[in-house]
């Protein structure tokens, strides 16, 4: 027989309608329908234990459950007391699923994973789940949209309980472990559930919690310095340690940084390209695009990724990391003067220009004379005039140039550094024949530039113990690095290029005399802008003077104008085209 106080221990009393004893029986009661599917549930279990005989009428409003005890007939009341039963007076819980794609979470569940296993427990459990909230961010940070909207939701009283997989997938910092501890001492919270963590709304529990809480963050904090120092190490070893940049790829096996052969050499080309000051970056853009140069996530190539890349260290050999210059290991695209050259042109560019209506091709070539204040242009009956801007006042220049005599100015001073296409020919010639000798002395010039390297390498240590001895200051001390570094770099590559080409004076001479047959070729030639990128490469300083255009060679150019016999002449060198 089962007696009545089996029934009160889950169910509350009972009262009996008409004068049936408890001893025996079968009725039914309807109890409230907040109650309603919890009572159906206990008899359900009961009945499987085969305490009652039980069947229930499919009815949420009226809730009328039958039942029947050792066959005797009888009818009951039922009334829920004030009492716990199971789930918590039958509280309403909301499931919060969280993951992130940083490293603390590699090892937990997938957000799919987790709801699953999160709703198998709360059917286990037998509570009531209302609302669902998953979110993939970090907890690390306060500012989760999906948390805040979960605290607003407990907040207006919708839910009275969290279900999550474990406490550091509400919390991962102070700020919002917090605002958990505040929402169960205000009454918001009144239950949380989890699967791998006991929690009651106790003293005791929440000291638990607030463990809990305590030791997600550290974990968080201890795997930050853990990651910070690695890192820091691996700069040290002059490796990268971020994404490769365009040209490059990051090795998964040796986990460093490898030249991406398919790309590098457009990467260097794009570099060359620029350093002329002949390419702005949307056409160096449009130059990768067509060759189908994608990032290395196959995002098409965009202005700012060129201009990230002509100012990124990393292609001729170094890194800044955290804003501290570094060497790096790493095989270099590009030479250090290749990429100093971009840089000067990108200086130039950067610089404010006035919109102008009209093209001057010689703007910007030379200053006045008696003020120094920069030549403008102007466009006045259908010819181009060029004038001091008078910002400077006094000025007793007062003459406006004609463009087409400027020209002729220009093209006298381009016959005297001229030299022909036979005689350039020579020239090049004796200069590879002095080439085979001089290779035969750069063994020693090596060794001079691995003992300048071997000096600096000196210096760079005993910089970083003045940094550390508290000498010098950081910044200070991050600058006169960044110098000694750059004059180790440059040390380097011409180590490499005697060592790879021999003297590397042969080089420029070899430029030098190119150049003198290019000002040959402009001389017949009605492409002004080019005689200004010219002249700007061969001299700086030009000036105007009284209409004349008098010109600031570099000293090699200078001495070739003097040895010059006539200005319809070109240049005759006695030793190697006499």
């Amino acid at each position: 027989m089962v007696r009545a106080d089996v029934f009160r221990r889950f169910f509350g009393s009972f009262h009996r309608r008409g004068g049936a004893a408890l001893a025996g029986g079968a009725g039914s009661f309807s109890p409230p329908l907040a109650a309603a599917k919890t009572v159906r549930t206990i008899l359900r279990i009961l009945h499987q234990r085969g305490n009652f005989k039980v069947s229930v009428v499919a009815s949420l409003r009226s809730a009328t459950i039958s039942y029947s005890i050792l066959g005797a007939k009888t009818n009951w009341r039922f009334r829920i007391l004030r009492k716990e039963i199971f789930n918590g007076n039958f509280m309403k819980y909301i499931i919060y699923a969280r993951k992130s794609t940083e490293d603390e979470d590699r090892q937990i569940l997938s957000i799919e994973a987790q709801l699953f296993e999160l709703r198998e427990f709360a059917a286990k459990e037998k509570l009531e789940i209302v609302a669902s909230f998953q979110e993939a961010k970090t907890a690390k940070e306060p500012g989760r949209i999906k948390f805040a909207e979960m605290l607003s939701f407990l907040e207006q009283g919708k839910a009275d309980g969290i279900i999550s997989w474990h406490p550091d997938r509400l919390a991962r910092n102070s700020v919002d472990g917090g605002k958990i501890i505040h929402f169960v001492d205000k009454g918001h919270i009144k239950s949380l559930k989890f699967p791998t963590f006991w929690f009651e709304p106790t003293p005791q529990g929440l000291f638990m919690l607030n463990i809990a809480f305590g030791q997600s963050k550290y974990f968080v904090d201890s795997l930050r310095e853990n990651v910070k120092r690695g890192l820091r190490q691996k700069v040290r070893r002059g490796e990268w340690p971020g994404k490769a940049p365009l040209g490059y790829l990051n090795d998964r096996n040796t986990r460093k940084m490898a030249v991406n052969k398919d790309a590098a050499s457009f990467v260097k080309k794009s570099f060359e390209m620029y350093s002329t000051g002949k390419y702005t970056l949307l056409q160096i853009r449009n130059f990768l695009r067509e060759n189908d140069i994608r990032s290395n996530t196959d995002w098409p190539i965009s202005i700012s990724m060129v201009q990230n890349m002509l100012t990124n260290h990393l292609y001729y050999g170094a890194m800044v990391y955290k804003g501290e210059y570094h060497l790096a290991t790493h095989e270099p695209i590009i030479s250090k003067k290749l990429f100093d050259k971009c840089q000067e042109v990108m200086v130039k560019r950067g610089k404010q220009k006035e919109i102008r209506k009209h093209y001057f091709a010689f703007l910007g070539l030379m200053k006045c004379a008696s003020c120094g204040c920069s030549i403008t242009a102007e466009k006045q009956k259908g010819h181009n005039y060029y004038r001091c801007t008078k910002k400077k006042e006094p000025c007793q220049e007062k003459h406006y140039l004609r463009e087409e005599s400027l020209a002729k100015q220009i093209k006298t001073f381009l016959q005297k550094v001229s030299l022909s296409s036979r005689d350039t020919k020579k020239v090049l010639a004796e200069l590879e024949k002095d080439g085979v000798r001089e290779r035969e002395e750069s063994a020693a010039i090596v060794q001079n530039l691995k003992t300048q390297l071997t000096e600096i390498e000196t210096k760079l240590e005993k910089l970083l113990d003045a940094y550390l001895g508290e000498v010098i200051s950081a910044t200070d001390y991050k600058a006169r690095k960044e110098k000694l570094l750059s004059q180790k770099i440059e040390l380097g590559e011409k180590i490499r290029d005697f060592e790879q080409k021999g003297l590397s004076r042969l080089e420029p001479a070899r430029e030098f005399v190119l150049s003198l047959n290019q000002a040959q070729k402009l001389v017949t030639s009605k492409n002004y802008p080019e005689m200004t990128t010219f002249l700007k490469n061969i001299g700086s300083n030009h000036i105007l003077r009284n209409r004349q255009f008098v010109f600031a060679p570099k000293i090699e150019y200078e001495m070739v104008a003097e040895r010059s016999k006539a200005t319809t002449e070109t240049l005759k060198f006695p030793r190697w085209c006499g």
